[in-house]
């Protein structure tokens, strides 16, 4: 961490903007989601995650050069929105990426929860009890700053790519000494374009956390270009690990023996009889891995809420705002409240789905918004490889993860954004009956 700017904040290193980015991308993907995707689409979920890995990386290049527009905006994509389209397009786009990590939040705190109820053998609703706990202590330290959390996190950061780098070592070792080709048998129901798509799907969710560092870009040490290249870095580093770990899982167990849960990595070690101290390594890994992405989301989306009440003039206590720690803590109170309502919301593919439809929504905004602002004649200082194609076809395939969708997630989207239409229009009339 750099010594305060001006203002008396302190700066974000480069390693740490990416810590977390990759706090909030491996926690959600690697620990929670791996075997979901696996038990979705078998080994073929491996071309779900290349394929949703390169959609990813098009994204970054493209909310990378939106940062360094408007680099002093704390909304990320709600604020690129805002500028390009106006007031109403904006706050629907902004209020659906805010509810959309909020809710992430709850998806990995659930993670965390599985993972240390596995560990100590405890059954029934226990998750749920910790999961609580680690919102309401994440909480805590996010409030205490900006700067002290996202040092927390890049230490998080570390102690998790090393793990997971041993839990590598150790599948390719098993497979060493007794491959088994038929762990890459995909079953009958695994195989072709729609089980792929769906893996997709839930995999999208995975990827998400990159576009969190777009919020910070104004605490950036070096700069908008820095934060840049943190964005991609982020996507580029945990694409590396995330195929990395599929084929490690499916090095140790069959495509058969994947459901869709929390804990995918202990599962499949638990069928590899791997020594009970291994088992209890990857289980810390699991903790610090999504005690870091929940962290993460913690310390960064209340700034998107915050941005939105700020521009609305939403009144002295919404937009109360903590200069010296750079915290909103009222924004942050509320997001916390919204997570643990998520909680309760559905099974971790559920709630992931909600989550990803708010992702993808914004997604699709954010890529317009570029094609806006470059036809205008305003560019970034990054700049988008293959611009104006790579914005469109970025479209084209949100388009298509949007559609497949699962009904559940379309329903409660669906309704919340008639219900932020309404609320965007009774602002305005608010403001213009004054």
């Amino acid at each position: 961490m750099s010594k305060g700017n001006s203002d008396g904040r302190e700066e974000i290193r480069e390693r740490e903007a990416v810590a977390v980015g990759l706090g909030a991308i491996i926690g959600a993907g690697i620990f929670v989601l791996s075997g979901t995707a696996i038990a979705l689409a078998g080994s073929f979920s491996i071309i779900s995650f290349i394929i949703v890995g390169t959609l990813s990386l098009m994204l970054s290049f493209i909310l990378a050069e939106l940062s360094t527009l408007m680099p002093k905006d704390k909304g990320s994509v709600y604020s690129f929105v805002y500028r390009a389209f106006g007031p109403e397009l904006g706050m629907i786009t902004g209020l659906m990426f805010y509810f959309s990590f909020a809710t992430s939040i709850s998806a990995v705190s659930i993670g965390f929860g599985s993972y240390l109820a596995s560990m100590f053998g405890l059954g029934g609703s226990y998750y749920l009890v910790i999961a609580m706990i680690l919102i309401a202590a994440l909480t805590a330290l996010s409030l205490k700053g900006l700067g002290t959390a996202a040092k927390t996190d890049f230490w998080l950061v570390l102690v998790k790519l090393l793990i997971l780098l041993i839990f590598i070592i150790f599948a390719v070792t098993i497979a060493f000494f007794q491959f088994k080709p038929g762990n890459f048998t995909s079953l009958p129901t695994q195989r072709g374009v729609y089980p792929i798509f769906a893996s997709s799907i839930s995999i999208f969710f995975a990827y998400s956390g990159f576009q969190i560092i777009s919020s910070m870009t104004d605490r950036v040490k070096g700069g908008p270009i820095t934060a840049a290249r943190s964005i991609v870095k982020s996507v580029l580093i945990s694409m590396a690990f995330y195929i990395m770990i599929i084929m490690a899982l499916l090095l140790l167990m069959p495509v058969r023996y994947f459901t869709i849960s929390a804990d995918p990595l202990l599962s499949a070690l638990n069928y590899a009889h791997a020594p009970l101290w291994f088992k209890a390594l990857i289980d810390v890994g699991a903790l610090f891995s999504t005690a870091s992405a929940a962290l993460a989301m913690i310390i960064t989306t209340p700034r998107i809420i915050y941005q939105i009440f700020n521009d609305f003039n939403a009144g002295p206590l919404l937009t109360k705002y903590t200069q010296t720690r750079d915290v909103a803590p009222v924004a942050v109170l509320i997001t916390v409240a919204i997570a643990l309502a998520g909680l309760f919301a559905g099974n971790i593919y559920e709630i992931a789905a909600v989550s990803n439809f708010g992702d993808i929504f914004s997604f699709i905004m954010a890529s317009f918004s570029l094609l806006y602002f470059g036809n205008h004649g305003l560019r970034g200082e990054y700049r988008t490889p293959a611009y104006p194609y790579l914005p469109v076809l970025s479209i084209i395939m949100l388009l298509a993860l949007l559609l497949g969708m699962p009904r559940k997630a379309l329903l409660i989207n669906t309704t919340l954004i008639i219900l932020f239409l309404m609320f965007s229009y009774a602002i305005k009339i608010g403001h213009n009956s004054r």
